[in-house]
């Protein structure tokens, strides 16, 4: 198959890797005051993990096409919980201290704002990839 519009396939990569980032950072903040999950325990931070086709081609002996930005995995922060004196909350210790997750909002903010700057970016891209192959195919026309 011709490929009219080249490097769109990894710019539609990077789009569905940055909407799993943007996914991943409000879920941090949604649960920045979740004291206890499913499990019992605070929440966990999450970090999405980016690897590109680049690395996994050069693992298997070399590289041969241009490198695909992907979700490698989704892991847990291994920062420790926040203890915070609060007697009168029911999930509170016999110290009055009940554990929080360790989510810096400012820092989950910053990284919001990088991932949809990024994601702006890649939608710009597609544009004007479209914009480009629209105007060859106009120049074919006359």
């Amino acid at each position: 198959m011709i490929q009219i519009i080249s490097g769109i396939q990894n710019t539609t990569a990077a789009l569905q890797a940055e909407q799993t980032r943007l996914d991943v950072i409000s879920e941090n903040i949604a649960n920045a005051n979740t004291a206890h999950g499913v499990d019992g325990k605070p929440y966990q931070r999450q970090v999405v993990v980016f690897e590109t086709a680049l690395q996994q081609q050069m693992g298997a002996g070399g590289a041969s096409q241009m490198p695909t930005l992907k979700v490698a995995r989704i892991v847990n922060d291994n920062r420790a919980p926040v203890q915070i004196y609060d007697p009168g909350n029911p999930d509170a210790d016999d110290q009055g201290m009940i554990s929080m997750p360790n989510i810096n909002i400012h820092e989950e903010m910053a990284d919001l704002i990088s991932a949809s700057r990024t994601f702006e970016a890649d939608l710009a891209v597609v544009k004007n990839s479209r914009s480009m192959a629209m105007e060859t195919l106009a120049i074919g026309k006359h």
